[in-house]
């Protein structure tokens, strides 16, 4: 039983990578305020690889997958934003749990709650549970929508993939 499960939801996970794949749509060029005042849009990004996470306080899989996001964000051609969601009245939340994971993101987000009508999340994509990651591409365009936590394998080849397309296309 446990098998077919995982068989499942590997099938599933490869159907949606596979289709992120495929598909490019030019995003909305979002607006964002980080938990310093910042404001952030994807315009500012352009010529970078840009992976807008949404994680939730009470998400233990949103923290396993910290290391790579730092990891991620430490890349000269890569931004990672992370959107706080669901963490109840108290913005500041986002801020001490992201400080108490060490999450070192490229700019950290308190983005209310998904029911929110100018919640962060309208702007890039649907939001149906935690972690959820859109990746744009250095053009500004969504190149895939990654349920569930980053692999970190799938994520590289994918983007080195996309690389060595957009240089065969160049020549």
């Amino acid at each position: 039983m446990m098998k077919t499960i995982a068989r499942l939801m590997f099938a599933g996970w490869l159907g949606v990578f596979l289709m992120s794949a495929a598909w490019a749509e030019k995003a909305i060029d979002f607006q964002f305020t980080d938990i310093d005042g910042k404001t952030l849009r994807l315009s500012e990004f352009k010529g970078k690889w840009v992976l807008v996470n949404f994680w939730a306080p009470w998400c233990p899989l949103c923290w396993a997958e910290v290391p790579l996001l730092n990891e991620l964000a430490k890349r000269p051609d890569f931004v990672v934003i992370g959107i706080g969601l669901d963490y109840g009245p108290d913005a500041n939340v986002v801020r001490e749990t992201a400080t108490r994971h060490n999450f070192e993101a490229t700019a950290i987000v308190a983005g209310g709650s998904r029911r929110d009508p100018a919640s962060p999340y309208r702007q890039v994509g649907p939001v149906d549970f935690y972690p959820t990651s859109y990746l744009y591409d250095p053009n500004g365009e969504i190149v895939m929508f990654i349920p569930g936590k980053l692999q970190r394998d799938k994520l590289l080849n994918f983007m080195e993939s996309w690389n060595n397309k957009a240089v065969r296309k160049k020549r």
